[in-house]
């Protein structure tokens, strides 16, 4: 199984922080958001390889920082230099999956989120059910439902739908940002683009999936901290304490 990390976005709401550095490079209790992530993933045995989207201005920082790791990581630079010539994060994956040949059975992850449990429970999940998966959580608040993707689910946890930032939400089961692409799957995220869904929210394509086949939500087993502008990084520098590995 392989491993994708969005991480070409340019962060510009944590400037001056992200001016000139990557988002998923900055530290949370004393480690960086990516080695809370990964350092976590390879307590699975799962993935074999991990491959770090990066744009063309910051490459070079996650390049240094996989000196570090022992894991097998590849930097994949979308050749980006701005925000707004950004690719998109759907299109951000097919590039990657284009320019890497990858064929196999993926995690997608944002880069610049953290967990304070464990993603090996949510890739055993997705191996159970045998079908692209995503997770779930409960937002009440309404105001932020209309920032996120939101699911509609049956009884046995099948997705029946998915809004990307809908002035309407349908629930209250917010998506994060990380997904399971069975290998079946992850050949359509090309037909995906063709046929219209965004590119912009990784979730779009599982939004156009899922009316494809079956996806699958796992119910989020704690907390996802967030870090969308200089408060959040504040707050989740004060609060974070790591993962719980049970």
């Amino acid at each position: 199984m392989k491993c994708l990390i969005l991480a070409a976005g340019y962060a510009t709401r944590l400037y001056p922080l992200t001016e000139n550095f990557p988002k998923p490079l900055l530290t949370v209790g004393g480690k960086a958001i990516l080695d809370w992530l990964v350092d976590d993933i390879a307590l699975s045995g799962m993935v074999d390889e991990y491959f770090v989207i990066s744009n063309h201005k910051y490459w070079r920082y996650f390049y240094e920082w996989k000196k570090t790791k022992k894991q097998k990581i590849i930097i994949v630079d979308d050749e980006t230099n701005t925000n707004d010539t950004r690719l998109g994060a759907v299109k951000d994956i097919q590039f990657a999956i284009d320019q890497r040949k990858i064929d196999d059975d993926m995690l997608v992850i944002a880069g610049d989120n953290i967990l304070d449990f464990s993603l090996t429970k949510f890739i055993s999940y997705a191996k159970e059910k045998k079908t692209s998966c995503i997770m779930r959580y409960y937002e009440p608040d309404e105001q932020k439902l209309l920032k996120c993707g939101v699911v509609t689910i049956d009884s046995k946890d099948r997705v029946l739908n998915m809004t990307e930032k809908s002035p309407n939400p349908a629930t209250h089961w917010c998506c994060p940002p990380f997904y399971y692409y069975t290998r079946e799957d992850a050949k359509l995220v090309k037909k995906g683009i063709d046929s219209g869904c965004g590119i912009d929210a990784p979730g779009s394509f599982i939004a156009w999936l899922c009316k494809q086949t079956d996806i699958h939500a796992m119910e989020m087993l704690g907390k996802r901290y967030d870090i969308g502008n200089l408060e959040s990084y504040e707050k989740v520098k004060a609060e974070y304490c790591g993962i719980t590995v049970s």
